[in-house]
């Protein structure tokens, strides 16, 4: 149903209930659902079961006397067709055929913004993801975050709220002089295998393109920040690691680009140290008195917020560890005005929440318990050719996001991104996922994408052969729409607003490739077993609105996961 409708029929049941409960002290919350047996019928309500021991009543009586009352409200008219009782109390109801038809109108009057609430307005929240070290291309982890990140922050505009898109750049400590070293390394003149390599430098062919454009003295700009100029001098280990810094952050800017992500902000961890909000932390933890000194180190007492041991903030050496930037970084997103925020991180972070969330805590300057909020990921394997890909030579020792867009479009980019984003949000973010580069290339059912493009482009394909007006539709009669797969479509219609939000409050945007795939296989099954462009002009006016309908969910739906939706296919 749709929103207003179950809202409609929520205010019948409280009309219901108004003289019952007049003189008690007894609250009604009416929750609807869907019964379990769609032949129970559309809607069920169990109120008079919750009900029945508070107004000291037999269950099945309270339940008669609500559904004569709401059979007896004229406002029922149009909605409610019938309502019955079962079991011990359920109330099972019966919406019309108008009701259910009518998702068509309001998906047409709404367009684009079908399945848009407001729920959200007023409300900041930083969605942060991707946030790679600028050590290395961006391998298919980073992918599954950008999927994954970039949906939910579409998931949370179409709810209203005021998104902020954040790349949390790791541009300080051990990594960043590792890939220093190794430019260093390159520029000497050695490679991986000599003797003289550092065990510890970064192999990729990736280096060796930063060392040969430093010699050449050229200059790299990244999507925000001043542009670095290559000093040429291999004793200059500063303006090395300003340059490979700078070098792959603008190459990360061009896979992002290439994945059609784009982020509101960038936000350095070496400006938290310049800033000095690093010190500003660690000031609030002393001053809390949750910190304490032992065998030359300062430690936070975690345990008292829920972690199963203190854990170290600043080294023996005077370095803090890493959890401690953290920890600034968010007390910095809670500044900013951001009442929610959400990470997006592979598994291995896990180990971090209850140490980051009990500095924020301990700091003691009202930011609410749980935050942030986490989306963890799991791993993910690439196959191609039945075997499993490890290794790309130009990252040295990891599949990167380029090799499996290309991959996957077989050259084309835009191909190659749509399947891509759609296999990696195609899955509950904490269940490892298993990336197939030939299922990818298939143009069949067995590939996903495909599937649920293929429908969009198989109603454009029927829309031709039509040469009726689209905005004739909205007055068009949908009665004829009785058939099952008409039915089982309006009800998917019908559902799209209430997956949105569900997949919003869930921090679930893999919600949506479910959804799409079920919309998919209801419109291919439609397609199957009817004709849309038949003689019966009132009939063939009611399917044609029926599939502008669908292929607009559709779209909506793909432009929300940031895939595109094909005319043809």
């Amino acid at each position: 149903m749709l929103a207003q409708q179950k809202q409609d029929i929520t205010a019948l049941f409280q009309a219901a209930l108004a003289p019952i409960l007049s003189g008690t002290e007894v609250v009604a919350n009416v929750v609807l659902e869907r019964p379990r047996d769609p032949s129970h019928g559309d809607v069920a309500c169990n109120i008079a079961m919750q009900l029945a021991k508070q107004l000291k009543m037999n269950p099945r009586e309270l339940a008669t006397r609500l559904v004569d009352a709401l059979l007896a409200d004229p406002a029922r008219n149009g909605l409610i067709d019938a309502a019955e009782i079962a079991g011990p109390g359920f109330i099972n109801l019966r919406v019309s055929a108008a009701a259910k038809q009518s998702v068509v109108k309001s998906v047409l009057a709404q367009g684009a913004a079908y399945g848009q609430a407001s729920a959200g307005a007023g409300k900041k929240v930083i969605i942060e993801f991707v946030s790679a070290n600028p050590t290395g291309p961006l391998h298919v982890g980073h992918g599954r975050q950008a999927a994954l990140g970039d949906a939910l922050s579409s998931l949370f505009v179409s709810q209203g709220y005021d998104v902020t898109r954040e790349f949390y750049y790791n541009d300080a400590g051990v990594q960043i002089q590792t890939l220093a070293n190794s430019v260093q390394a390159r520029l000497r003149g050695f490679k991986p295998g000599d003797a003289q390599w550092p065990e510890s430098a970064y192999n990729g062919d990736y280096i060796a393109d930063i060392a040969e454009d430093f010699k050449q003295k050229k200059t790299v700009s990244a999507s925000d920040g001043s542009p670095a100029t290559a000093s040429g001098d291999v004793e200059d280990i500063e303006s090395i690691r300003a340059f490979a810094v700078t070098y792959l952050r603008n190459e990360q800017d061009i896979d992002l680009q290439a994945f059609g992500v784009k982020f509101d902000n960038y936000y350095l961890e070496s400006s938290l140290y310049a800033d000095g909000k690093v010190d500003a932390a660690v000031d609030m933890l002393n001053k809390s008195g949750k910190t304490y000194e032992e065998e030359g180190a300062l430690w936070l007492r975690t345990e008292d917020y829920g972690d199963d041991k203190n854990r170290v903030m600043r080294k023996k050496d005077g370095t803090y560890t890493y959890f401690v930037p953290d920890v600034a970084y968010h007390i910095v997103k809670f500044q900013r005005g951001f009442t929610q925020a959400i990470n997006v991180q592979g598994s291995d972070h896990h180990g971090t929440i209850a140490r980051v969330r009990a500095g924020l805590q301990a700091v003691n300057v009202g930011i609410p318990q749980g935050y942030p909020d986490y989306v963890l990921h799991k791993m993910v394997t690439v196959m191609k050719g039945g075997e499993e890909v490890k290794i790309s030579k130009r990252a040295g020792s990891y599949v990167t996001v380029r090799d499996l867009i290309e991959w996957s479009g077989g050259g084309e980019i835009e191909k190659g991104r749509d399947a891509v984003r759609f296999f990696l949000i195609s899955r509950k973010a904490d269940t490892e996922f298993v990336f197939d580069v030939d299922v990818a290339l298939k143009t069949s059912d067995e590939n996903p994408v495909y599937y649920v493009q293929y429908a969009h482009a198989r109603i454009c394909r029927m829309l031709e052969q039509w040469t009726g007006d689209e905005a004739a539709l909205a007055n068009v009669d949908l009665s004829p729409l009785t058939a099952p797969t008409e039915a089982a479509l309006l009800a998917t219609l019908a559902a799209y607003p209430e997956t949105l939000a569900r997949a919003q409050a869930e921090l679930g945007p893999h919600q949506i490739a479910f959804y799409l795939r079920d919309l998919a296989a209801n419109l291919h099954s439609f397609y199957f077993a009817e004709r849309v462009l038949v003689d019966d002009e009132a009939l063939k006016g009611a399917r044609i609105a029926l599939m502008v309908a669908t292929r607009q969910v559709l779209r909506n739906g793909l432009a929300l996961i940031g895939v595109s939706a094909p005319n043809k296919m």
